[in-house]
């Protein structure tokens, strides 16, 4: 083991002494959500949510990956999920395309990245609304929750409803 995480741990250790615990896993708001992994967002607390409230999902560019969309399935039909809020954001690196991404992860890296499919878009709102159409129109997830999109916006810390 390195000491790389040390300083990680030893806070964890602090936390846990007043972790909430014994959970059962289901989301108790009935709210799950897919949004993007930048660290600016906090799904929880733009929601007014707590621990235990919700299922978050994030995928660069808070898009309905595969798993992404596994996730929801699970969610809606083992974990009491009835609500699902799909939350693009400005500013997302992310919506400048995949060859854009691809040449700053390998000028970055100094490695070739034309493997990488980082499934980027320039168009955000337009993705937004086919991640929405996809999931509400899904036979595991149609009739069983409400979808929406809606956008984040970094600056002022409002969100949006988009579709």
């Amino acid at each position: 083991m390195n000491s790389d995480f040390e300083d990680l741990l030893a806070v964890n250790r602090r936390y846990a002494t007043s972790a909430p615990k014994n959970f059962d896993g289901i989301a108790h708001a009935g709210i799950a959500v897919v949004t993007c992994m930048d660290s600016r967002l906090q799904p929880l607390e733009m929601l007014g949510l707590f621990v235990g409230e919700a299922k978050i999902l994030r995928t660069p560019g808070g898009h309905v990956t595969p798993d992404a969309l596994v996730g929801c399935v699970l969610g809606v039909n083992l974990l009491q999920v009835n609500r699902i809020l799909v939350i693009s954001h400005s500013r997302c690196a992310m919506a400048t395309g995949d060859d854009e991404i691809r040449a700053r992860v390998a000028e970055a890296s100094g490695r070739d990245a034309a493997f990488l499919i980082p499934d980027a878009d320039p168009d955000p709102g337009g993705r937004l609304r086919a991640d929405v159409e996809a999931l509400a129109n899904h036979p595991l997830i149609s009739g069983q929750a409400v979808v929406g999109g809606f956008h984040y916006d970094v600056d002022t810390g409002l969100l949006a409803q988009v579709c």
